[in-house]
């Protein structure tokens, strides 16, 4: 589906390492001084998924293949971006591309470590960068209000509609206030979605930490916590560092080191931040599963059988008949396709059957 999430904060709070982390590479340069990164930097990554191999063994099957996330690494903003500050006019526009922010702020203390404010300080921080988010999208929502006001007094077609979204947005964006916490029905935003509105993408606050406080955080952390549950978006505990280190680990080195840092096994902070990105652009995973392939493909929520029928090529979805369908849960409980269709766990499902998280998919098409 090419859904990005772009990886933002201030300089050297850790993003480039971060990416480096999730990547299990190193190809992002990772450096102490503001504007390491100039270009973006793109990865594609696996999203971890029990469930696949599961199938996998069940269907003896010769390749498994996970469905993936791509993260972007995006230069580190500073306060002035959306005036154009630090190169932020470039750097706010490879934002515009991102479906959804991984907003990584600093939670440790390291006097070797620069920091553009001169102090560590979580809340100031995610304040400097959601401004300049919000005073970018203030710019072009009062820009695009001109042009509008005129085409709604010609009675242009949705004019009315999108004026009334943008004249909803403006007080908000004046007072600071990010676009995401605007009472907007589905047709407003659709009205405004061109836009591409930075600070009304989703966000999640990976809340980087020293490798000892990465079992229980700590009080930066928490202060984190607070803030983004009053707005709505999800925080994750890493260690940029640690998590890089622990990337070029195998087997029992792997969990060895993650033992001494108090982490349960399979409960990494990067691991967590993956799914969190997951759920956060609200995507569900279905899967298909056979002899010669089990594999994840991604949909939005809500996708209809025919739409997803549709990831694997866009001619199952013009040739759509019908979808065979088996609840995850049914078909590992049956062992097998023919069992759970002999037991009557296999559906036969047409054009408006919602597809379920986890549903196992066979789809009949004409194409």
């Amino acid at each position: 589906m090419a859904l990005k999430t772009g990886i933002v904060g201030l300089p050297n709070v850790g993003k480039s390492t971060l990416f480096n982390a999730i990547m299990e590479e190193t190809n992002a340069e990772a450096a102490n001084y503001p504007f390491c990164t100039i270009e973006p930097n793109v990865g594609v990554v696996d999203v971890p998924d029990e469930r696949l191999k599961v199938l996998s063994d069940i269907n003896k099957s010769q390749k498994t293949v996970p469905t993936t996330l791509s993260f972007v690494d995006i230069a580190g903003l500073v306060a002035g971006a959306s005036k154009g500050e630090g190169l932020g006019n470039q750097f706010l526009a490879n934002i515009r591309e991102c479906d959804a922010i991984v907003h990584v702020v600093r939670c440790f203390i390291d006097d070797d470590i620069v920091h553009v404010s001169g102090s560590v300080d979580p809340l100031r921080d995610i304040e400097v960068i959601t401004l300049e988010l919000v005073l970018a999208d203030l710019a072009q929502v009062e820009r695009r209000l001109e042009r509008v006001r005129k085409d709604a007094k010609s009675k242009k077609e949705g004019a009315a509609e999108e004026l009334e979204a943008l004249e909803a947005l403006l007080p908000l964006l004046d007072a600071g206030t990010p676009a995401r916490k605007a009472e907007l029905d589905n047709k407003q935003w659709a009205r405004v979605k061109g836009l591409g509105l930075l600070s009304a993408k989703p966000v999640i606050y990976p809340a980087n930490v020293a490798d000892a406080e990465l079992a229980d955080g700590n009080e930066m952390v928490e202060k984190v916590r607070a803030l983004a549950a009053a707005e709505g978006a999800s925080t994750v505990v890493v260690s940029a560092q640690g998590e890089a280190e622990l990337g070029e680990l195998d087997g029992e080195e792997r969990q060895t080191f993650l033992e001494e840092l108090g982490v349960e096994k399979g409960e990494t902070g990067l691991e967590k931040l993956i799914r969190e990105a997951y759920k956060l652009l609200r995507l569900r995973t279905y899967f298909t599963s056979g002899e010669t392939e089990t594999r994840a493909w991604t949909i939005r929520a809500g996708d209809k059988a025919p739409q997803a029928a549709g990831v694997i090529h866009s001619d199952f979805e013009k040739g759509f008949i019908r979808a065979e369908t088996i609840a995850y849960r049914d078909y590992v409980e049956c062992g097998s396709e023919k069992v759970a269709k002999e037991s009557g766990k296999l559906r036969a499902e047409g054009k408006d059957y919602v597809v379920a998280e986890g549903d196992v998919v066979h789809f009949l098409t004409n194409k």
